[in-house]
Order: C-alpha cells, then structure tokens, then sequence
C-alpha cells in the first residue's frame, strides 16, 4: 500500500482504539504523531538500538542510570521483535518515528526501519514517562500537551550522569506545569511507576537544574507556564539520545522524541527483562 492510499489517524481518533489497534495504524503509517494520551493502561517505551559490540556498555549504563533509562525490554542480537512486551511487537515498524544516528549526528528521520535493520542490531526498550499520564488523568490532575495535541516539552540539564564505557553525559527532563495543589498527587502517582521513570527528579526553579529558557524545549512542543503554576521535572528516556551524541558512536537507531513504542504490557509492569545479560 503506497502512502496517498492510506487514510491518517487523528489524535482523538487513535486514543479511541485499542493497544494492538493503534499500534497497527501506526505500523501500517497512518499515524506518525506523539503518542501521549494512547492506549491509556498500557506500558509505553523509549527506543534505542546499537549494534551488539556496545550493547553491553548500553545496559550496564541503563543500570547505573536506572531513573532516566530504565530498561523494560530487550531483544536479541539481530532480533527486531520485542518478545517480552507483547504480540508481535516488531521495532522497526512500531513507533510513529525514529532518529538514525551516524557518528553522534542525527543524519536521518524515517518512519520505518526495514531498510536500515543489521544482523548485529539490539534493542532496548526504555519506560516512558507517558505511561503514568494516564493515571494522573485519572486523578483529575490535567495536562496541557495531552489537552491541546502537542508533544511534552523536554531539556537538557546540568546532572550528571554515572559514566560507563562510551556513554556519558548529563540527564535530560521532561516537564509538566502544575497547579501546586496537584503537585503532591503527581509526585505519589508517578512513584508507582518506577519503570516510567518514578516520581519528579525537580519541583521549582529551572535554573537550579541549568535549563535557563524554559519557553524553548530541546525537544518537544513549549507549553505555557502560569505564574500560579509549578514546574515539575521528570527523568526523561530522551537522555540516550543527548549520550549518544556525545558518544559518536558509528551507527545509533533511536525513537524520534514523543514517538514511542505502545506495549502489550499493563502499564503496572515491574519484572526487569531476564534474557539479556549484562
């Protein structure tokens, strides 16, 4: 099927659907948008594939860096499905979009991997913090991205993370401005969900964490921020993307930032992937 004979998803019109159908319209490529919001209940996940040769590195990185890559998922060598985290869940179509790293310079965006997949090639699924949105809607805590269609605004900051190998860097964020009397439900709600993340690394000041514009995101969509508002801060699954370049390693797939991977897993998960030893 070419790309004028399929019909585009809206975003109202993917959160209506099922996990295994919105990953479907997104594998087929009639959505190639963010996927905050969807598949509400399930476990959503951050990408990065790399060849085997760093895989290794990669995972005992995740594991000194545990809150902003917290490993949910890996494949095995040459293995484009995650086995783990559903039917059928294939990496190199599932996610609306991804970023191909060549020597740490993103060289290019492209919504399908078939082209692009090696022999030598892991994947690791990291959570996301989109996961525990879910439950704070359910809360009555709202969300501005998710209200208005836009991708949550992400940054740069000044932390430091625990170097391994090739990787090492400083941790990026998420952000969600809120109201303070949501902010005490927000940080008990996301502590639930250590595989998405956990609860805030930062309530307040921007600054305190090097970010010194917040109206313009590395990554991500600016939202408005009240004077009666809080800013929070999350660690991000965007973070790899930041070390891998820094790192320049020779070839990087990653996801395209708010593109992620909708899993079959209830967004509860809590059993670390046994089958890839570090």
């Amino acid at each position: 099927m070419t790309d004028d004979q399929i019909t585009p998803m809206s975003f109202e019109a993917m959160r209506a659907l099922s996990v295994v159908e919105a990953r479907a319209a997104i594998r087929c490529g009639a959505y190639k948008r963010h996927t905050a919001g969807l598949a509400a209940g399930h476990l959503q996940a951050n990408l990065v594939v790399l060849p085997e040769a760093y895989a290794s590195d990669f995972a005992a990185f995740c594991q000194a860096n545990p809150r902003p890559c917290p490993v949910v998922g890996v494949t095995d060598p040459g293995d484009p499905f995650f086995r783990d985290l559903g039917v059928d869940v294939d990496l190199r179509s599932d996610l609306p979009g991804y970023n191909i790293y060549r020597g740490g310079i993103l060289a290019e965006q492209v919504s399908d991997l078939s082209t692009h997949w090696q022999n030598d090639l892991v994947g690791f699924a990291l959570g996301c913090s989109f996961t525990f949105e879910n439950a704070m809607l359910r809360a009555g805590i709202p969300l501005w991205h998710i209200a208005h269609d836009t991708t949550v605004p992400m940054y740069r900051t000044n932390i430091d993370l625990a170097p391994v190998g090739p990787f090492s860097g400083q941790m990026v964020v998420s952000m969600r401005a809120l109201s303070p009397d949501h902010v005490a439900a927000a940080q008990e709600i996301s502590g639930r969900y250590p595989w998405a993340h956990g609860a805030p690394i930062h309530v307040g000041d921007p600054r305190e964490i090097g970010i010194t514009d917040i109206e313009t995101p590395d990554w991500g969509d600016p939202v408005p921020v009240s004077p009666d508002q809080l800013t929070c801060f999350w660690a991000c699954g965007v973070t790899p993307q930041a070390v891998i370049a820094q790192a320049k390693l020779p070839f990087v797939i990653t996801h395209a930032p708010g593109l992620m991977l909708i899993t079959d897993m209830a967004e509860t998960k809590d059993a670390r992937p046994t089958h890839f030893q570090t």
